[in-house]
């Protein structure tokens, strides 16, 4: 029987004084050896916290910001549990490239035990996966609806999970994942040990999470809705048509490499091209590409081939890159939560990062909806070769909850598409 009652750990204060390292967190000696293999020699404050209690079986709730280190808060627990006892490891991921990214981070763990590994992505052949799964492997790390594709053939058998874990919890259990995940749980041992991360997780999606726990244990380092602290941050109100103008001036001004967000996949192909016309290299990833295709742009960006990488928000979650000198919100974020998400990619593990955000004079209300998520006001700047403008008195956003309204007395609810980022309307 899962329990609903739920016991708080909140840290606001980063926690890993100096000296504090993995020893005395609970972790078997094989581990750290290969923690100090691997060159991870302090732990973050989510790691200082979580690790004890998921290796004490408690269910646990993570919330810490963006970069700092939640994929091995469920590694190294996962991996000494399986250690000690027979059973499999499930980890779901919203998207393709943060399940390939947690499962390279188990690689030197699950060698170490000789234990195999199957990530089940969609976009990506069956008959690999299936090969894996044959071997037997101790950790699954999958997207849902590929997961699902092996379930409905008998390829994979959840009746031996004896840990569960979700990854950036806050998307996996949108409502447009709600379905999915609900059906993978019937599948799954009521007997087992359940963890969620995520930088943000909404007041709703926690009592909906708390449902499938028992007794979960939440280890908050910071608020959710924070964003990483040494990110700096600036607001330019631009027109849209002056958006590209303004962003040919940042391309000069940095040096080092840029993430870029767009809001839909169309203007992000547009900007791809306009920022070649620059004499910038480019590449884009997004759902309309093949996962080749996001694999080669995700690697040319990484190693230095490409200095701009456009993305919409299916990059926003989990994925590592290092040394990501700007972060600029072409577009700003459907979604606040995103926002925390896509500034995350710059500042990680304790480096300095900077976030540049392009507002239109209309869009007053959404500034104010991240500023009121991150509890900060976004300062305003201006360029010395780009008109920039104000914000207007009357925001977009009063005529799009009448349009909300119109929707739903004729009968119309919104969505979410497969990614669970871009919403439509549909008849009921």
């Amino acid at each position: 029987m899962m329990h609903k009652t739920e016991v708080k750990i909140n840290v606001s204060q980063p926690i890993n004084q100096p000296g504090q390292d993995f020893y005395g967190l609970g972790i078997a000696p094989k581990i750290l050896d290969i923690l100090e293999r691997i060159k991870f020699k302090v732990p973050t404050p989510i790691q200082v916290k979580a690790i004890p209690m998921a290796l004490q079986g408690k269910d646990v709730v993570g919330i810490a910001q963006t970069g700092t280190g939640k994929t091995h808060s469920f590694a190294i627990p996962m991996m000494q549990l399986l250690a000690q006892k027979n059973g499999m490891g499930l980890v779901l991921a919203p998207t393709r490239e943060l399940a390939i990214q947690i499962d390279e981070s188990f690689q030197p763990l699950a060698r170490a035990f000789g234990m195999h590994t199957a990530c089940l992505i969609g976009g990506a052949p069956m008959p690999p996966q299936v090969q894996a799964l044959r071997r037997n492997p101790r950790v699954v790390v999958a997207t849902p609806g590929r997961l699902i594709d092996h379930m409905s053939q008998w390829n994979v058998i959840l009746d031996e999970v004896v840990m569960l874990v979700f990854d950036e919890a806050d998307r996996m259990f949108d409502m447009g994942f709600a379905p999915q995940i609900e059906k993978i749980l019937r599948f799954l041992p009521k007997q087992r040990q359940t963890m969620l991360f995520s930088a943000t997780i909404p007041k709703e999606i926690m009592n909906m999470a708390s449902k499938h726990m028992k007794l979960p244990v939440s280890v908050e380092i910071a608020p959710s809705g924070t964003v990483a602290e040494r990110v700096t941050q600036e607001l330019f109100i631009v027109k849209k048509e002056a958006k590209i103008h303004l962003l040919g001036k940042l391309l000069k001004q940095y040096h080092g490499s840029i993430l870029l967000f767009s809001r839909t996949k169309h203007n992000a192909k547009r900007i791809v091209i306009d920022i070649r016309k620059m004499g910038c290299r480019a590449a884009e990833i997004h759902s309309n590409r093949s996962l080749n295709q996001r694999r080669e742009a995700l690697e040319g960006f990484k190693s230095g081939r490409y200095r701009v990488l456009v993305a919409t928000d299916i990059a926003a979650r989990g994925i590592d890159v290092t040394g990501i000198e700007l972060v600029v919100n072409y577009d700003l974020p459907e979604d606040p939560e995103n926002y925390v998400h896509r500034i995350g990619r710059t500042g990680r593990a304790g480096h300095k990062g900077h976030a540049i955000s392009f507002a239109t004079p209309d869009q007053k209300a959404d500034v104010q909806s991240i500023e009121k998520l991150i509890r900060a006001q976004l300062p305003v700047s201006m360029h010395p070769e780009v008109a920039t403008e104000q914000f207007s008195s009357h925001s977009h956003k009063g005529q799009d909850k009448k349009f909300h309204h119109f929707k739903k007395q004729q009968g119309y609810s919104h969505g979410h598409n497969k990614t669970g980022s871009r919403r439509r309307f549909f008849k009921r």
